[in-house]
């Protein structure tokens, strides 16, 4: 009498291994690849110049009544004058402002009040320090750094010309600090960063076609942005930001990516890392890799013990337990029925498959043979099934390998906005199974650099 775990007519039925996975295919894509995309970002102080010459023209400020602020008799006109020259030094920015400034005011002469106007230029000076919150307000810091007179006030009372420069010069010093504190105020609420930063961050998100051969998509999932201080290089501002995130390829369908309403913090280092790493995913359904099996192995014969045994491969099943690849065998010959090995599939870089390494018997299966067919467990079925068991995976990751440097190779995303980085070498990760497929992940690492040109 055979084992009760087998029939009298020699068929085999152990039991089956049971199916379980330590990881979903979403974990394995969202959650492995953290890396960080290096965009130094360089902005010549002519364009800083530039930009606020082209918002402040002409009339820039006017009072038109003698009698608000408390009846103060007075009455004033502010025009630019000539061009903003904006510096930078010890990290502030200095801004020489060119006015030509007009007043009409009450002047009180024996009892009467008479009404005078004066215009005269002068060079208004200001140092402001500039920084983004965590919530990404613009927040600056404004104060006067003194004036300078080009054409100097004066009026005219009963046909002699007076020189009032030191009455100007007064209420101008009174009200430099509220003028500092508007400007401080009118930044705040015009010059929106969110917004842009916003827009730039969904189509980063948004994934990006590789191959339309292999339907293989370049996504990335930022999660945190880091940001060094803004620093002073003669005429150009500098600073890098850090977009810190998951960067990996997917295959199959356009992976569907929901708009982002919200922004992270931003976060300020001193320092932000150059390199980056991309996984390249190629992945294979257990019922591809069974067919690829069942086409090298179904209908193939195996002989032991000096042809006193043989059995041939009827099909052929795969799934996954853990970390292991559970193959389930159909046999027909001297023995029937189904046996279980169990083997750790893994990226082979060499030949560029999904190869098994120590597959064996699974324990049940192989308690069963000791008892009905212990020549199929001292044979090579095992060993040759191992030795032969590929998956070739290599053209398709060279494919994305190359797709992947010509993207990183001065590509322009838009105007002023340049990619450029270089593959410096491929590391295997491992392959891992989850419910629906074979994972195969090679790790490309390099450095990747954005590079922000101008103002536009």
């Amino acid at each position: 009498m055979l084992s009760g775990c087998q029939t009298s007519t020699n068929r085999l039925n152990p039991k089956a291994p049971k199916e379980v996975y330590n990881t979903t295919e979403m974990e394995v894509r969202n959650e492995r690849f953290l890396s960080t995309a290096h965009v130094p970002v360089s902005i010549a102080l002519g364009d800083v110049e530039r930009q606020i010459n082209a918002q402040v023209n002409g009339l820039i400020y006017e009072d038109n009544s003698l009698d608000d602020n408390d009846r103060d008799q007075f009455m004033t006109k502010v025009w630019k004058r000539g061009t903003i020259l904006v510096n930078a030094q010890d990290s502030l920015f200095h801004f020489t402002v060119p006015l030509r400034i007009w007043v009409k005011a009450g002047v009180s002469v024996l009892g009467f009040t008479q009404y005078k106007e004066t215009e005269f230029e002068i060079d208004l000076r200001f140092k402001t320090k500039f920084d983004l919150d965590a919530d990404w307000s613009v927040n600056t810091h404004t104060e006067p750094d003194g004036y300078g007179w080009v054409r100097r006030p004066t009026v005219s009372v009963i046909g002699f010309t007076i020189p009032i420069t030191n009455i100007v010069g007064r209420l101008i010093d009174k009200n430099l600090g509220s003028i500092t504190k508007t400007i401080d105020q009118q930044v705040r609420r015009n010059i929106d960063i969110r917004t842009p930063v916003l827009k730039a961050w969904n189509i980063l998100r948004e994934p990006y076609l590789l191959s339309e051969k292999y339907r293989t998509y370049l996504q990335v999932v930022p999660k945190r942005v880091l940001m060094t201080p803004l620093r002073f290089e003669g005429r150009v501002i500098r600073a890098t930001i850090g977009i810190e995130g998951f960067a990996l390829t997917t295959t199959g369908a356009k992976p569907e990516v929901h708009p982002a309403v919200s922004l992270p913090d931003l976060t300020v280092v001193s320092q932000v890392k150059d390199d980056f790493q991309i996984g390249l995913l190629s992945e294979a359904s257990y019922q591809e890799a069974a067919k690829l099996a069942a086409d090298e192995f179904v209908g193939k014969s195996f002989s032991f013990s000096e042809n006193r045994y043989t059995i041939t491969v009827t099909n052929m099943e795969m799934y996954g337990q853990n970390d292991n690849l559970i193959i389930k065998a159909g046999l027909k010959g001297t023995i029937t029925g189904d046996i279980y090995l169990r083997g750790r599939p893994y990226y082979d870089a060499h030949d560029q498959t999904i190869s098994l390494k120590d597959l064996k018997y699974d324990l049940d299966t192989k308690n069963v043979l000791q008892q009905s067919a212990s020549w199929l467990l001292k044979g090579t079925f095992a060993r040759t099934l191992e030795k032969q068991f590929t998956i070739p995976i290599g053209s398709q990751l060279a494919d994305m390998q190359k797709l992947l440097q010509e993207r990183l190779k001065n590509n322009q995303i838009v105007k002023g906005v340049t990619i450029n980085g270089r593959i410096d070498e491929i590391k295997p990760d491992q392959v891992y199974l989850t419910p629906t497929a074979m994972l195969a992940v090679v790790m490309a690492h390099g450095r990747i650099e954005v590079k922000v040109e101008g103002l536009q």
